[in-house]
């Protein structure tokens, strides 16, 4: 393959990973649209960012099948049409449910890219250069994160309205796409060639499901943690939440160094990293330099793990798989993402009487830790 083919396939990963970072384009924003809602429950609030994964959780099961009726690259141009109209219909009417309505809509387009970008990376790309890919496309995610919250953060510093101009992302993705990505046609599969999963890959799916579950607490509780002379600061917000999905983009610049360190316990060294990073958020929640601390440590986490656990699962099927393979540890990641305001916030008042961000990052630092025990058990090598 020639270098401008590469170049071109890479842009449009990118393009990929930015429509999912688009999914935090009202992160920076949730302490205001509260304050525009009060009726509302803030777990409703929260499930702005984190409710597009119940559809996506559906389509990205949806999208292994569909792969094979309609090729990657339509797909992924209906990804960014919906993208685009889901961000900027809520200025049609002030209306919670609206806002509400098109970010679940949304989750369409979300499962959609982040099922189809492992996919289309395991396309085109072996061995250690998909490795390197894969660590190309989280650090794509991350810079896609980092300039949404950042944008957002900004645009809507004095009316929240006005930060859903950052879904004009979507406008030059959906462009970008359908010029730089080769259209592979649909996934053929016969007789020899079937789609088949293993218990890697449904064990990855479980992982996942547990991996988001506390890892989203950060983006749906970071906004109303957030204490002292910066509560209530939508700019400051989003720079914490820059911080978060910059260190994205180093720990995936350098995931082949990273993944040579840790070996197999790569993914435990992910897990393990938010859980220090927790702890920081916990304690020092009106500390502007340990809030930039933790969510260094917690972006980290999310840089390794997402990559890491995508090459694995990639890898553990063959060609005509890859796409469904994605698919389930998409859809265990959406299912923890749909489902971990409810949970965590209800495991709050469980054990602690209330439901504070301070104790929902506790949880969830320990939950992490007890993940990693996990799989650190699952990695170690099997005796002969």
């Amino acid at each position: 393959m020639s270098k401008g083919r590469k170049l071109k396939i890479i842009i449009a990963v990118v393009c990929i990973s930015f429509l999912q970072g688009l999914q935090h384009s009202v992160t920076p924003m949730l302490k205001s649209i509260q304050n525009a809602f009060p009726g509302v429950k803030t777990s409703l609030v929260q499930m702005l960012v984190s409710g597009p994964g119940l559809l996506a959780m559906i389509v990205a099961l949806a999208s292994g099948f569909l792969v094979t009726k309609i090729s990657k690259k339509k797909l992924l141009l209906i990804a960014a049409a919906i993208t685009l109209a889901t961000g900027f219909l809520p200025f049609i009417k002030e209306s919670f449910g609206l806002l509400f309505a098109c970010r679940f809509i949304y989750g369409i387009a979300l499962g959609l890219s982040m099922t189809l970008n492992g996919a289309v990376v395991a396309d085109f790309f072996e061995g250690d250069e998909r490795v390197q890919v894969m660590g190309i496309q989280a650090a794509a995610v991350g810079a896609g994160m980092m300039i949404v919250n950042a944008g957002a953060g900004a645009l809507g510093a004095s009316d929240y309205h006005t930060s859903y101009w950052i879904n004009l992302i979507a406008l030059a993705a959906l462009i970008l796409l359908y010029v730089c990505l080769p259209d592979t046609g649909k996934v053929k599969t016969d007789r020899d060639n079937p789609i088949q999963l293993n218990k890697d890959v449904y064990l990855m799916g479980v992982i996942g499901f547990f991996f988001f579950l506390f890892l989203i607490t950060f983006n749906t509780n970071i906004a109303m943690h957030i204490g002292g002379k910066y509560a209530g600061d939508s700019a400051f917000s989003g720079v914490i939440n820059a911080v978060f999905s910059l260190i994205q983009i180093a720990a995936g610049a350098v995931l082949g160094r990273i993944t040579k360190i840790f070996g197999r316990q790569t993914l435990t060294s992910a897990l393990v990293s938010f859980a220090i990073g927790g702890l920081i958020l916990v304690f020092f929640p009106g500390s502007a330099p340990m809030l930039i601390l933790g969510a260094l440590f917690c972006g980290c986490c999310q840089g390794i793990f997402m990559p890491t656990g995508m090459v694995k699962v990639t890898n553990a099927v063959n060609p005509q798989s890859a796409a469904m393979a994605t698919a389930v540890f998409s859809c265990g990641l959406q299912l923890g993402s749909f489902l971990s305001p409810v949970i965590m916030n209800a495991l709050s008042g469980l054990f602690f009487g209330e439901v504070t961000t301070g104790h929902v990052f506790l949880l969830a630092a320990a939950g992490m830790v007890i993940l990693s025990l996990a799989a650190f058990l699952y990695l170690k090598p099997q005796k002969s």
